[in-house]
């Protein structure tokens, strides 16, 4: 064999990733729209459920962290949509943590 070796494609098929991307902002770009129409703890809520499902459960411990985090600061400074943002996110995290370990 020659000192060049050809490495196998890490990919399932050819441009995965770029649907996988095109994927990922579509859904993003769905849930911004959603949200926007909504009040704002309602939209907070639900835009970072939305998100916070699509976090790994590897980095789900942290995600929870800075919901728990964002939702202090949000209820003690009254900013309802940070407030209901953490809400959302922890809660999605605690589903990602508990159904979807890798």
């Amino acid at each position: 064999m020659s000192s060049k070796e050809i490495k196998p494609n890490k990919e399932p098929f050819a441009g995965a990733y770029f649907v996988g991307l095109a994927i990922t902002l579509a859904i993003l770009i769905g849930v911004v729209a959603v949200g926007a129409g909504m009040p704002p703890a309602v939209s907070g809520f639900v835009v970072a459920f939305g998100l916070g499902l699509t976090v790994s459960p590897k980095y789900a411990r942290w995600f929870l962290i800075a919901g728990i985090f964002s939702a202090l600061m949000g209820f003690l400074g009254s900013e309802e949509q940070v407030a209901w943002g953490g809400i959302g996110l922890v809660l999605s995290q605690l589903i990602v943590w508990r159904f979807i370990k890798s």
